[in-house]
C-alpha cells in the first residue's frame, strides 16, 4: 500500500468508537442521574450550567404520561426559554434520552421528553445496549410499542399535549417558537408535530428517521403542505443504501411547499446519534464524530428558528 492509500484509509469515515474518546461533557450527560427522583438538579460538566430535571405526568386524551422535564435552573435575560420536544427512538425514554434533553437544555431551552409508549407501561422498557436487532423475540417486544404511539391520529394528539404542557410551564416562552427533535421512529413523529401545530412549532430536526418517505397516502412527507417550521434530516448511510429515493423524495415535496429544508446523508449507521445503541454486526452503531456534527447542525438550526 503505497503512502497515499494509507491517508486516504485513514480518513475515510469509521463508526469506531474507544472508551478514551469520551469527554468530560459526555461522561457527565451520561451519568448525571436518571431521573428516577421527582426533582432533581444536576451540574452538566465543562459547561458550568446547573439543570432542573423533573419528572412530570402529561393528561393526553388516551391516558397519562410519564416525562422529563428539563431546563436551566437560573432564568434566562429574558426570563424564560424557548420549548423543546424530544421524540425519542423506539427504545423510548431512558437515560440516553433524558441526557440528550439536559444538553439541548443546557443551550439555553425548556425540554419534554415524553414517554412516547405511556399507553403500553410506564419507562424504561429495556436495556437499549443489551438489544439484538437479529434476535426475533427483541423484536417483537418493539412492534406493540411503536404501534401504540404510530396508530393514526395518535402522534397528533401527543403532541398537542405535550405542546400544551409547555406552554403552560413558567420556564417556557411562549413568545417564541418551540423546536422538536427526533430518532429513528421519532422523526416521522417530529414531522407530524410540525404538521398538525404549525403556528407554534418553529424548527424540526430528524436524525436516521425511519419511515418517513413510503408509498402510502398518509406518508409523513406528504404533510410538507402544512409546515411552516424550518426542518433539518440527517440520514443514515445504511438507511440512504436501503431507500436511495427517499432524500430526493423530501427535498421535492419541501421545496415545492416552499418549507426551508436541509438534507444530508452522514457516514454513519441508523441510530448514530445515541450513545447507548447496540453494537450490529460487530460494529458500533453510536458514532462519536458524527453525532457531534450533527448536534451542531441541532443547535444551529434551533438558534436561528426559534424566535
Amino acid at each position: 500500500m503505497t503512502d497515499d492509500q494509507k491517508n486516504d484509509q485513514k480518513n475515510q469515515p469509521t463508526n469506531d468508537v474507544h472508551p478514551g474518546d469520551i469527554t468530560r461533557r459526555d461522561f457527565a450527560a451520561l451519568l448525571v442521574g436518571a431521573g428516577v427522583a421527582a426533582s432533581v438538579q444536576s451540574a452538566t460538566a465543562d459547561i458550568g450550567i446547573e439543570m432542573i430535571e423533573t419528572d412530570v405526568e402529561i393528561k393526553t386524551p388516551d391516558g397519562t404520561c410519564d416525562a422529563a422535564f428539563i431546563h436551566p435552573k437560573s432564568l434566562s435575560k429574558a426570563g424564560s426559554y424557548p420549548g423543546v420536544l424530544i421524540w425519542p427512538d423506539a427504545f423510548g425514554l431512558r437515560r440516553s434520552m433524558r441526557a440528550i434533553g439536559r444538553n439541548i437544555a443546557a443551550e439555553g431551552y425548556s425540554v419534554l421528553v415524553p414517554n412516547p409508549f405511556y399507553r403500553v407501561s410506564k419507562a424504561p422498557f429495556t436495556d437499549a445496549s443489551k438489544f439484538n436487532f437479529q434476535n426475533p423475540d427483541d423484536m417483537a417486544k418493539l412492534k406493540p410499542l411503536m404501534a401504540s404511539v404510530n396508530a393514526p391520529g395518535n402522534a397528533e394528539k401527543d403532541a398537542a399535549a405535550y405542546v400544551a404542557f409547555l406552554d403552560a410551564q413558567k420556564e417556557v416562552s411562549k413568545a417564541k417558537k418551540i423546536g422538536t427533535q427526533g430518532y429513528c421512529m421519532g422523526g416521522a413523529l417530529v414531522v407530524r408535530t410540525a404538521a398538525g401545530l404549525p403556528d407554534r412549532i418553529g424548527a424540526g430536526a430528524s436524525f436516521h428517521g425511519g419511515g418517513l418517505v413510503t408509498d402510502k397516502p398518509d406518508s409523513p412527507h406528504l404533510l410538507a403542505p402544512k409546515i411552516k417550521a424550518r426542518m433539518y434530516f440527517g440520514i443514515a448511510s445504511n438507511d440512504d443504501e436501503r431507500q436511495p429515493d427517499a432524500k430526493v423524495k423530501l427535498k421535492e415535496a419541501f421545496a415545492a411547499a416552499k418549507v426551508p429544508v436541509e438534507i444530508e446523508v452522514y457516514p454513519a449507521l441508523h441510530g448514530w446519534c445515541v450513545p447507548d445503541m447496540p453494537v450490529r454486526d460487530g460494529v458500533p452503531i453510536y458514532n462519536k464524530p458524527e453525532a457531534e456534527r450533527a448536534w451542531g447542525k441541532l443547535v444551529a438550526l434551533y438558534r436561528a428558528a426559534l424566535v
